[in-house]
């Protein structure tokens, strides 16, 4: 995100601090001409009672304004400026105001918010300065003054005069130092922007470009995006990307817009944009302050990942077909082998030595073997390939089941493990693939059997649980370790030692997970090291029973009653 730079205030502070000893030395000095006046009109007489108090009165916010040598702030001036308006009020309520021998002194407050500067203080000022005015009217219509004294009536003319001649010139000064030091602070923040190892561009809502700062890109040159414009420079298929991010900066949000320069369509740069929010806004519509990068690096890089991520799916695809085509050319010659070895071993033309029927019996439990391995290998390619679709057809569950626990029953007979199944009595409808569910229980029921040791049990029950179908293949055999459990479900991933991975090729679990989504469920494996696993898989497949419609007329579909209304 690119922040819009913002000057930094300090420099400007303490330029307007550097005007503290002047404004100090301006209160000094009328706090001295002040009780000059006052002292020596007092020896010269004619100067006393009331009119003795009011010069005294314009003392004070002279020695106030010391103070400033100590601390200053916007509060403190403010305060400064009271005083001096009391001061004011004072001198005119004591002198008769405007019609008075001290009349000057009240435009004094007047040249003191000239002084402290700012459009606040003059405001505050000519305020105090009409408040003071309308005491000395007041004063003057309840006592008259005693006596005129137009001697000192044109002396407090001329000091307030004076002071406030030195006071514009201290305001002018004020403004030339805060001028110097926006300035050099305008100018740091340029060679700020142009040590920048991007492209900084302050930019129109066209596209104009206003500034330029920074290193241009190699493909983008400075001085054609000052003629032309920012969109010019844009080869044209990449323009609506830019002026997307243009309209998406210019609404208050980031903007990118990765594109190729139409001088060197062979490069790439980025460009990050963002209004540009400034305090005091220059008038007309928006601008935007975009950094520009040369991104031919990192375009190149994301171009040869994208290469190398479709050179890996059309490997990946081919390893498929190859596997696909690989597994329909080996069942043929294995039908055949089966074929032949069940001839031989059931001795259908003739008696055969018992060693040549032991090896029948071998060669035909090993191409059994080997004609499920691959029917495994051809149903995970064709999952992985999205190819595999679901016939689906309304069945009882519990038969499907009962198949599967009736093709490993030998198994399981001859490893003396216990086999039985908790199906009830009431039929399980489900809509579903057969063959899938049937291929569920059986891997399900045959990775049990095989890890179960003798003497084990294992156990399997369906029930329906609302619109799910849920099969939980339970056993007593060596369990599987919780870092093992995580990886189970993947293809070829096997769990235990080294002689219990020998006795599978880790596609049952793998196949039993993506039949299971394939039909919008999931399977869970909940296991003890030691005391055995329980697998279960939930399937949305069960048929809900609907009550029968009363007799002699329609359903009658109650519907809930809402609260509140």
């Amino acid at each position: 995100m690119i922040q819009p730079v913002r000057p930094d205030p300090k420099p400007i502070a303490d330029a307007a601090a550097s005007d503290r000893p002047a404004l100090a030395a301006w209160h000094a000095g009328w706090a001295v001409a002040a009780a000059l006046l006052a002292l020596g009109g007092r020896w010269m007489g004619g100067v006393d009672g009331p009119v003795f108090y009011g010069v005294l009165a314009m003392v004070v916010p002279g020695l106030t304004g010391l103070g400033l040598l100590r601390r200053d702030g916007a509060a403190e001036r403010m305060t400064l400026l009271g005083v001096w308006g009391l001061a004011a009020l004072l001198t005119a309520s004591l002198s008769g105001g405007l019609t008075g021998p001290l009349a000057g002194f009240v435009f004094l407050p007047l040249a003191a918010g000239i002084a402290l500067g700012g459009p606040r203080p003059v405001q505050a000022a000519a305020l105090a300065v009409g408040l003071a005015a309308l005491a000395g009217l007041f004063s003057a219509w309840l006592a008259p003054p005693a006596s005129h004294l137009p001697g000192l009536a044109a002396i407090s003319a001329l000091l307030t005069a004076g002071a406030a001649a030195l006071a514009v010139r201290l305001s002018w000064r004020q403004r030339e130092i805060r001028l110097a030091a926006a300035e050099g602070e305008t100018a740091r923040l340029e060679t700020l922007l142009a040590a920048q190892p991007g492209l900084t561009l302050v930019l129109e809502p066209s596209g104009r470009v206003v500034a330029a700062y920074g290193a241009p890109p190699a493909a983008l040159p400075v001085d054609p995006l000052f003629e032309h414009g920012l969109v010019a420079a844009v080869h044209a298929p990449d323009r609506p990307r830019l002026l997307d991010a243009i309209e998406r900066a210019l609404a208050g949000q980031d903007g990118a817009a990765l594109f190729a320069p139409r001088a060197a369509l062979d490069r790439r740069v980025q460009l990050i944009l963002r209004r540009l929010d400034d305090p005091a806004p220059v008038p007309g519509p928006p601008r935007l302050i975009a950094q520009a990068f040369d991104a031919t690096a990192q375009y190149a890089r994301e171009l040869g990942l994208e290469i190398a991520r479709q050179e890996a799916e059309t490997r990946e695809a081919g390893k498929t077909r190859f596997l696909a085509n690989m597994s329909h050319e080996l069942r043929t010659p294995l039908n055949a082998v089966l074929g032949f070895s069940d001839i031989m071993r059931q001795r259908i033309f003739g008696p055969l030595p018992d060693r040549y029927g032991e090896y029948a019996e071998n060669i035909h439990q090993a191409g059994g073997h080997l004609l499920d391995l691959i029917n495994d290998v051809l149903d995970v390619t064709k999952i992985e390939a999205e190819r595999y679709a679901l016939t689906l057809e309304r069945f009882d569950a519990r038969e499907v089941v009962s198949a599967a626990m009736a093709l490993v029953r030998v198994n399981a007979d001859d490893k003396r493990v216990s086999l039985s199944g908790v199906l009830g009595n009431d039929p399980v409808e489900v809509s579903a693939d057969k063959r899938a569910l049937k291929q569920i229980a059986l891997n399900l029921l045959s990775n049990a059997v095989k890890f179960t040791p003798p003497g084990g049990a294992v156990t399997v029950t369906v029930e329906a649980i609302g619109p799910y179908l849920e099969i939980v293949v339970a056993d007593t055999g060596v369990g599987i370790a919780p870092e093992d459990v995580r990886r189970l479900g993947r293809p070829f991933e096997q769990a235990g030692e080294i002689e219990q991975r020998r006795q599978g090729t880790g596609l049952g679990l793998s196949l039993v997970r993506a039949f299971a989504e394939l039909h919008g469920g999931r399977m869970s494996i909940d296991s003890t090291l030691g005391e055995g696993t329980a697998v279960t898989v939930r399937l949305p497949v069960a048929m809900v029973a609907r009550a029968p419609a009363p007799e002699g007329g329609a359903e009658i579909i109650r519907m809930p009653v809402k609260s509140g209304g």
